[in-house]
């Protein structure tokens, strides 16, 4: 046999005694085994109780003492710096996002100004747990109370982080944060949704808030401060007084200095908890920035984060909740309106203007002549255009209004809608019923006409304007009310339409289809004009954005109450129909240039209306404003239309009528005139005035100021 094989074999042989010996003493070896463990496992509990028993004093481990070896000043870092996030629609948010870190780096602070769209907060917003940086969330509400475009991700986020299990209530403890929400009181129902709900759902997550959230209210009448750039300012200082006191590691929102121990501002701190987690409640009358709804959301708020509340401080906790409520509902005890449903005050506070400073600063800069605390005057490029000899706008076209004759003005720049395409990119105030300080008719219409003609007066020598309009121009013979707002608001509208007729100067007034009651109180105009701007409720809401709940009965009751006035004899039915005339860009709207029709376009679409209408037709166009006029048949004698206005005779009408007590009524075809052929659809000038001249200029600066 082979030596490897021997080997082999021997080598088997011997494994196999051993492993037979070990298996027949199975026994001994599982208790030694037993002991071994026994043996370590007593070795090991021995050392720790030793190591436990060693004094306080000797038990200091290296990052201690790394800590403190740090220098004094490094130690007392508080706060770093303050990092801005806005959501922001038209500008605004944006602006106060930008003033905030001017106003923060003055103070000696890092600022870090951010938008929402360009921050992922799934990857970074837990990193403000430990950044020692006062994180600031500035957001407006938007349509339907949602979110502004740029703030929609980011909200959505916070929101299903708020209730998702995987990211537990502390997910942000040790982020500290203040909110200022932009709204506006008008929209019932949605007022500053969205800064209350981040407020919500960063506490939800356990983030501590270091100051009440502030509210800013473009309601000019029920904003505490009268605007709301005022309401951000009184915020503002609040915030950076407590950035200082943050600074310098107060944890209370008072200083901290009250002698002996006595608390000038005891009612705070017992409704306050630690840094940044105040009770939700009121803290006191001087609070003008906490939301009214935290009153009532103390014990939810408890309840979230988990505390127990013992069995005899229920009581008190119950009465401070009920008087809170108590307090709130005296607070805004009222009336509603039987216009609209507002609330209003059982003691009204005195009424306040309707142009704020700001929105005065704006509205100037943008050219217009500003007339007591509610109204307006400003030269349509018409106007000016017609002094010129380069052609009328549609009105001149379709009615046989002299442009350079027509002042453009309202007696109200407020309005009760917010339209995507709104010419004045929103920066008029808003509201649903008339509640601000009112300027008499009689001065509204004299300074008008006055700082019209001064306007005019600008034009004299001027290349190109013509003498002999020049003249006509300080003539003022026509009135649109369709500069900005809704001047059927004002409640002496009737009184401001009776002024002009007096004048002889005729009124073309336009409204938005939300105050049918108004409509029909009206007393009779030379043109009254009901916009239409979509066919159904849902895309009527997402076009002009109206501020009414109810705005689609008002939008049909005015359509009704319009009905009414022509079976009175007191307007005729004609239908004008505009493709959206670009502006210029604008934060407050998405449009652009590419949602212009061609006019060709908006031809096809009004003759494909006119063929399913067997009793109108279209009458005439003006191309240049992208603009076709449908028109009653009744309108057209003889072959030839009829849509030209004999002003002369609507002004003995309106005078017979107002002397006879209302009872000699008249109807618009009682002052027609004889269209032109220039401005009839389909002849070869296509509604531009042949006694004119057709200026094009090229790369000629954006004017938005035309109606």
């Amino acid at each position: 046999m082979p030596p490897s094989v021997w080997t082999l074999d021997g080598a088997w042989t011997c494994t196999e005694a051993w492993l037979l010996a070990a298996w027949q003493n199975r026994l001994y070896v599982y208790s030694a085994a037993a002991v071994l463990i026994g043996l370590w496992f007593t070795v090991n509990m021995a050392l720790k109780k030793k190591k436990l028993d060693v004094p306080e004093s000797h038990r200091l481990d290296k990052p201690e003492k790394k800590k403190e070896q740090l220098p004094e000043k490094e130690k007392a870092v508080h706060v770093v710096g303050v990092r801005i996030f806005y959501g922001s629609q038209t500008g605004t948010a944006k602006g106060f996002a930008r003033e905030l870190a001017q106003d923060v780096c003055a103070a000696g602070f890092q600022s870090e100004v951010i938008d929402m769209s360009d921050y992922d907060p799934d990857d970074r917003l837990s990193d403000e747990c430990t950044s020692k940086m006062i994180c600031v969330f500035l957001v407006a509400t938007y349509t339907d109370g949602k979110p502004t475009e740029n703030a929609e991700w980011f909200c959505k986020w916070l929101e299903e982080a708020s209730t998702d299990f995987r990211y537990g209530k502390t997910y942000l403890k040790g982020m500290r944060y203040a909110a200022f929400g932009l709204g506006n009181s008008e929209y019932v129902g949605h007022y500053n949704t969205v800064g209350k709900n981040v407020d919500k759902w960063l506490w939800a997550l356990s983030a501590s808030r270091v100051m009440g959230r502030g509210e800013g209210d473009c309601n000019v009448v029920k904003s505490r401060n009268g605007s709301v750039q005022a309401d951000f300012q009184a915020w503002k200082t609040k915030f950076m007084s407590r950035l200082q006191a943050l600074a310098r590691g107060e944890k209370k929102t008072c200083s901290g200095k009250c002698k002996k121990g006595s608390c000038k501002n005891k009612k705070k701190h017992q409704q306050g908890t630690e840094e940044g987690h105040p009770s939700p409640e009121k803290h006191s009358s001087e609070e003008l920035f906490e939301s009214s709804s935290d009153s009532e959301s103390a014990a939810e708020e408890e309840k979230e984060h988990g505390s127990v509340i013992d069995m005899e401080d229920l009581g008190s906790v119950m009465s401070v909740i009920k008087k809170a409520k108590v307090r709130s509902f005296e607070e805004h005890r009222g009336k509603l309106s039987k216009l609209n449903g507002v609330m209003k005050t059982d003691v009204e506070e005195e009424r306040r203007e309707m142009i704020t400073p700001a929105l005065r600063e704006a509205l100037t800069k943008q050219g217009y002549k500003l007339i007591g605390s509610h109204s307006g005057v400003k030269l349509c490029r018409w106007t000016k255009s017609m002094l010129r000899g380069r052609g009328g706008c549609y009105k001149h076209t379709f009615y046989g209004i002299e442009s350079h004759r027509c002042m453009e003005t309202t007696p109200s720049l407020a309005c009760a809608n917010k339209c995507v395409f709104c010419w004045r990119h929103h920066t008029n105030p808003v509201g649903t019923e008339w509640r601000w300080k009112m300027d008499p008719a009689e001065k509204i219409l004299k300074e008008a006409v006055e700082n019209h003609q001064n306007m005019i007066r600008q034009f004299r020598g001027v290349p190109g304007v013509r003498p002999e309009r020049f003249e006509e121009g300080l003539s003022v013979k026509h009135c649109a009310l369709s500069l900005v707002g809704e001047p059927i608001m004002y409640p002496e509208i009737n009184s401001f339409l009776r002024l002009l007729h007096q004048r002889h100067i005729s009124s073309f007034l336009v409204t938005n289809a939300q105050f049918p009651e108004e409509i029909r109180s009206l007393v009779p105009v030379t043109q009254l004009y009901v916009s239409v701007d979509a066919s159904t409720k849902d895309s009527l809401k997402r076009i002009d954005r109206p501020l009414f709940k109810d705005f689609w009965q008002r939008f049909l009751d005015s359509l009704g109450a319009l009905g009414e006035k022509v079976s009175a004899h007191l307007a005729s039915l004609r239908s004008i129909f505009h493709g959206v005339t670009y502006c210029g860009e604008s934060s407050a709207s998405s449009l652009t240039m590419a949602n212009v029709p061609w006019h060709e376009e908006v031809v096809h679409f009004v003759q494909q209306l006119a063929d399913m209408l067997p009793d109108y037709e279209i009458a005439c166009e003006h191309e240049h404003s992208n603009c076709l006029l449908l028109a009653h048949h009744k309108f057209k004698v003889d072959g030839e239309w009829w849509t030209w206005i004999d002003y002369e005779r609507f002004q003995e009408l309106i005078q017979q009528y107002e002397e006879s007590g209302g009872t000699m009524t008249f109807s618009a075809l009682d002052y027609v005139a004889k269209t032109p052929g220039w401005a009839v659809f389909g002849a070869r000038e296509r509604g531009f005035d042949p006694s004119d001249t057709r200026f094009q200029r090229k790369n000629k600066t954006k004017d938005i100021s035309g109606c």
